[in-house]
């Protein structure tokens, strides 16, 4: 939580909101929310009597004719006990289109001043009422999109909490070894006692091992929520489409012996123990000369934009094709104008209809058998830096993960103020430290950073 209580809500955070809060289409039920600091009126006029407090309430929802719009279920939480920390009020009506339209519209007109909700603003109120913090908030969304089981498992320990508590240990920590220090500096003549009686050099290393720790479920974490970009990339017929079509378990890409058979990407999302890959399968790289027509060609140069934007690259060799000349010669050119920056799995496919002995060390299978094909998922998920067992992360964000390098740095920098024993830079770069850790959740948060994690959120939540 941040340090000091919110005062009143400025602007438009003090007026009521409402907005349906299921997803758009038909369903069983469906759902219109309302947040503010008084819906006494709203709740009179659109149910006809006064609801008690934490209680579902079977009622005809009253239009502004007086005649019902739908019967369905009212609950009313009253602040503080609620979702936002205000007065929230729900209707679950039935979940036609058109009926909610209805009922929103009828909600619009039975309060004046309550507005239609942003996208995330719900949750933006939990977290200026002080509910949850901003850590939390984010696991909210990151709940909402997850792809994988373990992704939804990780954010909602996040929303519970785990992470946030995880990172306020770390602070509170550093607050302790920030006090002394500062205390300190009043007596100069005892600064050198100082740092030994109070073995800072200790602590301090022990706050970069802590902090170690968490950076590295962080970065899991980080994996978990937004996966791998994994482009697959070779000269044409080599596999790569069958390498697609094996480990998706699907018939997604065209597979024929034409060269130049795929003209443009194709992509597929799995999942790995877990962590989700987003694979791209691109046309065959090769020369625009060798290219049969300017469709491949516009697809090659896909192919490139794709392996450049890429978290790795699988280069896809042809074991039946390897010590022809005009092939090793492709292979040698493509290589070259790989991305220095992109990791490269070498990946050497048809094992069955290999030439001779396989290369040492080499990473080879079938696609279409699928020998080999768990060698590969074990080196992707190493390639991606996966080490923590997915029960044990949480679900965290780039932002978090930039935030524990950044407070990781200023206690490095600490370590290196103590040695010297120049206690107030030590105490700068403490304060720095903690300052880094409490960006994760909302301690110090700008306007800027709450609107663009607010904005990605659905309507309604």
């Amino acid at each position: 939580m941040r340090a000091t209580a919110p005062g009143p809500l400025p602007g438009r955070h003090q007026e009521a909101i409402v907005a349906v809060a299921t997803a758009p289409g038909r369903g069983a039920v469906g759902i219109v929310r309302a947040s503010g600091r008084d819906l006494g009126p709203l709740i009179r006029a659109v149910c006809g009597r006064e609801l008690a407090p934490r209680q579902a309430t079977l009622l005809d929802f009253i239009g502004s004719d007086g005649r019902p719009l739908d019967r369905g279920l009212a609950l009313h939480f009253p602040a503080p006990h609620s979702y936002t920390g205000e007065d929230v009020v729900e209707f679950q009506a039935h979940g036609g289109a058109m009926l909610l339209q209805l009922l929103l519209a009828r909600c619009l007109e039975a309060q004046p001043g309550l507005r239609l909700a942003r996208p995330g603003e719900f949750t933006e109120r939990a977290f200026l009422n002080d509910k949850i913090d901003l850590a939390q908030a984010e696991a909210v969304a990151d709940l909402i999109d997850a792809s994988t089981e373990a992704a939804a498992r990780s954010a909602a320990r996040s929303l519970v909490g785990d992470f946030s508590r995880e990172v306020q240990a770390l602070a509170t920590r550093i607050v302790e070894l920030r006090t002394l220090v500062e205390a300190t500096l009043d007596f100069p003549e005892e600064e050198i006692d100082f740092l030994e009686r109070a073995d800072a050099l200790g602590r301090l290393a022990t706050l970069v091992d802590t902090l170690d720790a968490a950076l590295l479920r962080a970065r899991q974490g980080a994996l978990l929520r937004d996966g791998m970009q994994v482009v697959i990339a070779g000269q044409p017929n080599v596999g790569k489409s069958s390498l697609l079509n094996a480990l998706a378990g699907a018939e997604l890409a065209i597979v024929t012996a034409l060269p130049g058979t795929t003209r443009d990407k194709v992509g597929q999302t799995i999942q790995i123990e877990g962590v989700p890959l987003h694979v791209v399968d691109t046309a065959g790289l090769r020369h625009d000369a060798e290219a049969a027509d300017e469709v491949e060609r516009i697809g090659i140069g896909r192919s490139w934009a794709a392996i450049g934007q890429a978290d790795a690259v699988l280069f896809v060799h042809d074991l039946a094709r390897r010590g022809e000349p005009a092939y090793e010669a492709a292979e040698a050119v493509i290589a070259t104008r790989l991305p220095a920056g992109v990791p490269v799995l070498d990946v050497h496919n048809k094992a069955d209809l290999a030439r001779g002995e396989l290369p040492a060390q080499a990473l080879a299978l079938s696609a279409r058998s699928g020998a080999g094909l768990e060698a590969l998922r074990r080196a992707l998920l190493e390639r991606a830096g996966w080490q923590a067992a997915p029960e044990g992360a949480v679900i965290a964000r780039a932002r978090h993960v930039q935030a524990l390098q950044a407070a990781r740095g200023h206690l490095v920098a600490a370590t290196d103020q103590a040695r010297a024993q120049a206690l107030e830079l030590m105490a700068e770069e403490l304060r720095l430290a903690h300052q880094a850790l409490g960006e994760i959740t909302g301690e110090f948060s700008s306007d800027d950073l709450l609107g663009a994690i607010f904005a990605g959120f659905c309507i309604g939540k």
